[in-house]
């Protein structure tokens, strides 16, 4: 099968398309035909050599995501399961025309969308899904504010926030992306352009200084001290990304007072079991709501497969609004 590979650490040129093994669904595994996969923050790092594949998942190519068809199964596997339409999230393997998984961690896609629209969905949709209602415990009528509301995990959180209940969501971008949210149908109660406004002066002015209820925060370090400071009393901090940095220091008095909760979380390192049970609550919570049309995949560029490098390029760039897509089969 054909394969994207990273031949070696470094810029999206050590990106290459490759003949490699098919491989072999072992026992409770399917083998998928990959239709489409997309593009994550980790795909970016694990090319660069700061983010290792976890134990399991092919060491040199990545893809964390994917959209295809059943195509073999393993043992204990009901053979009925060939030819399904299914979407899950994997610890890599994904830049390929196979992979293999655990048959509990597809999920099967929403009738009315395509592979290519489907390719954009797990990773984030599950991770805001995850991060808002499981972790962050979203409750009817909270406040929500999403940093980089623009993103793959952005745009899906936006939506979930709005489908579990949230009165009010805010979100911080640049003009660009807030532009193009709104163009895709994704306008936020609060834009927030974090190149000239101070969030943390915005929402405590728009909320007569109480603040937030939850934060979904996928940039890290650099926003720590006005997250803690645009919470209100018992809110909660749910951490994602990390690409304002990893070190902030923190006033733990401040958390006592105010009764503040900070939750970190991540998706990759996962075990077996805590994926299923993810994958579950997406057949059960989410699936429904794609099919009525409520939630939408945001799919800003497609690549082809071979155009890997470009993709890795692109999103560099940080102009997408939205999820960056490689079409595996036409």
């Amino acid at each position: 099968m054909k394969a994207i590979r990273i031949v070696r650490p470094g810029e999206p040129d050590v990106l290459e398309l490759a003949d490699v093994e098919a491989p072999v669904p072992g026992p409770g595994q399917v083998r998928v035909e990959v239709y489409g996969t997309a593009l994550n923050r980790a795909d970016l790092l694990q090319r660069r050599g700061a983010y290792p594949a976890p134990a399991g998942a092919p060491a040199d190519i990545p893809g964390l995501e994917f959209s295809g068809v059943v195509e073999d199964v393993g043992e204990g596997v009901d053979e009925s399961a060939v030819g399904s339409w299914v979407m899950g999230i994997v610890g890599g393997g994904g830049y390929a025309e196979m992979l293999v998984t655990e048959e509990s961690h597809v999920v099967p896609m929403p009738r009315g969308l395509k592979f290519v629209e489907c390719a954009a969905v797990p990773e984030a949709f599950c991770t805001a899904y995850d991060a808002l209602v499981l972790q962050g415990g979203l409750r009817e009528g909270e406040t929500v504010l999403i940093h980089a509301a623009g993103s793959g995990v952005g745009t899906a959180a936006i939506q979930i926030a709005r489908a579990f209940g949230a009165s009010r969501v805010f979100g911080t971008a640049s003009a660009g992306k807030l532009e193009a949210l709104e163009e895709r149908g994704l306008p936020l109660d609060l834009p927030i352009d974090y190149r000239r406004k101070s969030f943390r002066d915005v929402i405590r002015r728009e909320t007569d200084g109480k603040g937030v209820d939850l934060i979904l925060d996928l940039v890290g370090a650099t926003y720590w001290t006005d997250n803690i400071a645009t919470l209100r009393t018992r809110g909660r901090i749910v951490l994602v990304g990390l690409i304002g940095g990893t070190m902030a220091q923190l006033n733990l008095g401040v958390l006592l007072r105010r009764r503040l909760r900070v939750i970190g979380t991540v998706m990759r390192s996962r075990t077996d079991s805590e994926k299923a049970d993810l994958a579950e609550k997406a057949r059960t919570e989410l699936l429904p709501r794609f099919e009525s049309g409520e939630l939408f995949p945001v799919v800003d560029r497609v690549f082809d497969l071979p155009e890997a490098a470009h993709a890795h390029s692109y999103m560099e760039e940080n102009q997408n609004a939205g999820k960056v897509v490689l079409r595996v089969r036409a």
